[in-house]
């Protein structure tokens, strides 16, 4: 762990706040700030990745001792961390937010590993920087949990993420109001490790473009540009024509990320600007949730239950709008707006060809017709208006024998039983359209349950498990949360001995908070 080689290239190439430490403070001319973690009581190591320790090349032998839980609590920084918290804004629920910034995140440095990688550590929950507008820059035992593990279970399902390293407990109480209803209660403290490429999201470059601050923009542009896509940098593209076509590359990594969380079904929750990667990285486990019955309209998030902005089925359309501030915020980089716009474009074509694989991948076919899209389309109808477990349908689907067209072979998938008697007749035409277009696709028996069983996972991050898992935590038996790690490695094999995990969500978790109601504060 001490051989970790930092190689801080943020702090060291951009300008800084000549201000050091935790004082509340509008940041100008700056992206950064440097600001310690505060130190915690009694941190004990809960969880850790064991994927993600190697990636860094921290040995095994380093992890459970009380040098690991000092450190990655942010009490003892080694050699080489600089510890920092980003400047940024960001667009909140539609509206420009000002400047917000880590206000509960430091980042401690950035590391470079064996493959010459390079991995940026923050510590989340670390406590108090200028930016955390009058909270305590803490962070509770369930927030960080779920952060925990859905980090490493969207990596394990092939979602592009950051990634994490440890959760801590810090032997410190933290009082939150879980649901904003007048309710605060003390809670466990804890401390998860995030871990990515770059933490830098959309609300860094519109911060400064908003303060006309176009120096600065130029230079972080510039910066990214060199540090974060190296490829794009050394491609011969000069100028206009560079930031265009990495803006282009932005768009076009936004829209695999949200075509992946449709696949399997991921709400974010809380897709604000500042929540955003420039890398095209699932960032900032908030509020978040599977739907379990699909339906297109659900969010998790209970500051959203109203309006839901970021429900389930405008996911796409809430990354353009994103991307679209974005394209706002570089403008005055570009002579002509063109470019951007091209970029826009580009988001469209690329989320619209993902879609059409993702269908052709979750239905088992050899390719998507434009005739599959309204197959789809009629199917996913059906699943909403009857009530019907995503997960459990499409993984059912895969095993189902296509020539016999009967749906009761999925009532396990099924929430109401009179729904699904009432929808019969509808899944059996459908499944008789199915079996007519399998009949004539290329693909064979074999081929297609392989295709559509690395597509449709068995096994998903429901909340009520995650609520599961955080409870029996909270009394201090964390072997809830390595049990449901081991088992999110492998999402899309089947795990005998492990079926319930993979099982629809029990009544009593319908409208229970933190299985179905969660918030910022979750």
């Amino acid at each position: 762990m001490h051989r970790l080689h930092f190689d801080n290239s943020f702090i060291r190439e951009l300008p800084g706040d000549p201000e050091t430490g935790p004082r509340q403070r509008q940041v100008r001319y700056a992206l950064f700030s440097r600001v310690k973690p505060t130190p915690v009581a009694a941190p004990r190591l809960v969880a850790h990745s064991a994927e993600v320790a190697a990636l860094l090349g921290i040995a095994p032998k380093n992890i459970d001792t009380t040098d690991f839980a000092q450190v990655f609590a942010g009490n003892a920084p080694i050699e080489g961390m600089q510890p920092f918290a980003a400047n940024y804004g960001g667009h909140q629920f539609g509206h420009w937010a000002g400047q917000l910034g880590d206000g509960r995140a430091i980042s401690l440095g950035e590391t470079i590993n064996a493959a010459g990688e390079r991995w940026e550590l923050q510590l989340k929950g670390a406590g108090p920087t200028p930016y955390s507008r009058s909270a305590d820059g803490r962070a509770v035992l369930r927030s960080s949990l779920r952060e925990f593990l859905c980090s490493e279970a969207m990596h394990h399902l092939g979602v592009p993420t950051t990634r994490a390293l440890s959760l801590i407990t810090t032997g410190e109480t933290v009082v939150r109001d879980m649901l904003y209803d007048g309710n605060p209660r003390g809670e466990p403290g804890a401390i998860v490790c995030r871990v990515a490429p770059s933490f830098l999201r959309f609300g860094n470059f519109e911060l400064p473009a908003t303060r006309g601050d176009l120096p600065l923009l130029e230079q972080l542009v510039d910066f990214t540009l060199r540090r974060d896509f190296p490829a794009l940098a050394d491609s011969g593209h000069r100028g206009e024509a560079l930031r265009a076509a990495w803006f282009a590359e932005v768009c076009e990594r936004s829209a695999k990320m949200i075509a992946h969380w449709m696949r399997v079904g991921f709400v974010h929750g809380v897709m604000n600007t500042d929540n955003m990667s420039i890398l095209g990285l699932t960032i900032d486990y908030g509020p978040y949730g599977w739907i379990d019955d699909y339906d297109p309209g659900w969010t998790p998030n209970t500051t959203d239950a109203r309006g839901r902005r970021y429900a389930f089925g405008r996911q796409a359309e809430i990354a353009y709008w994103n991307l679209s501030q974005l394209a706002r915020a570089l403008s005055p980089l570009f002579d002509d707006p063109e470019p951007l716009h091209a970029g826009l474009e580009h988001y469209i074509d690329t989320y619209t060809a993902a879609d059409r694989r993702n269908i052709a991948a979750k239905l088992g076919l050899g390719e998507c017709r434009d005739s599959d899209v309204k197959l789809m389309a009629d199917l996913q109808h059906l699943l909403h208006t009857a009530e019907v477990d995503m997960t459990l349908f499409f993984r059912g689907l895969a095993d189902l024998d296509p020539m016999v067209t009967d749906p009761t072979a999925l009532n396990d998938a099924f929430y109401d039983i009179q729904k699904r008697q009432d929808a019969i007749p509808a899944f059996t035409q459908w499944l008789a359209r199915y079996a007519a277009r399998l009949d004539a696709d290329p693909l064979s028996t074999t081929e297609r349950r392989t295709r559509m069983r690395a597509a449709n996972p068995r096994y998903v991050l429901r909340n009520y498990l995650a609520q599961q898992a955080i409870e029996r935590a909270e009394q201090g038996d964390n072997s809830g949360i390595h049990e449901l790690l081991d088992v999110l490695r492998h999402p899309y094999d089947d795990q005998p001995g492990r079926e319930t995990f993979a099982q629809r969500r029990p009544d009593w978790a319908r409208n229970r908070a933190g299985c179905s109601l969660l918030s910022c504060s979750s």
